[in-house]
């Protein structure tokens, strides 16, 4: 398998990805290279078990997630460094963020959604991302997810409900 071959068909979708976790163009490049770093390493590994696409996306979801653990466990050990007791419960604001397609009038009403999807447990949050966002079908998403399609379909029910929860929190709070 030629990895450069491979790199042009696949940036674009491990790009989006990455933005669809990260909701900032620095971070999901940051991934993006880290996903083929990852990929250039391990290909001579690849089995066929299942399509490339699948085994890149799993690396993106994986390499994605470990980002964004490692990125809020820094942020909580500088925040709780220097927070004030009267700040305890300050949730944090989303990351502001361009994302290809969004028309500046729905950018502030998207930035909820993505403030609620970004919530979720992670597994809730990936099929989120994976069936409605990237637009997989709930078979490609569960093989991506290595998961059976009711097991897919039970965490995108869980994660839709989460969210009508999350997003109603917020019209409470007149967020």
């Amino acid at each position: 398998m030629n990895f450069e071959l491979i790199f042009y068909q696949y940036q674009k979708m491990v790009y989006n990805l990455a933005l669809q976790y990260t909701q900032n163009t620095e971070d999901a490049e940051e991934i993006t290279q880290d996903v083929f770093v990852k990929v250039s390493h391990k290909l001579d590994g690849f089995k066929n078990e299942s399509s490339l696409k699948t085994w890149i996306y799993r690396i993106a979801i994986n390499t994605s997630l470990d980002f964004l653990k490692h990125k809020n466990s820094k942020k909580r050990f500088f925040f709780g460094v220097f927070r004030s007791s009267e700040q305890e419960n300050v949730p944090n604001e989303p990351v502001d963020f361009n994302h290809p397609g969004v028309v500046l009038e729905q950018k502030e009403e998207v930035m909820k959604i993505f403030s609620c999807i970004n919530l979720l447990p992670d597994d809730q949050k990936t099929a989120v991302i994976l069936l409605k966002i990237e637009g997989n079908s709930q078979q490609e998403t569960a093989e991506i997810m290595n998961l059976s399609r009711k097991a897919v379909e039970s965490l995108f029910q869980r994660a839709k409900k989460n969210l009508i929860q999350k997003l109603n929190q917020q019209k409470e709070y007149g967020k």
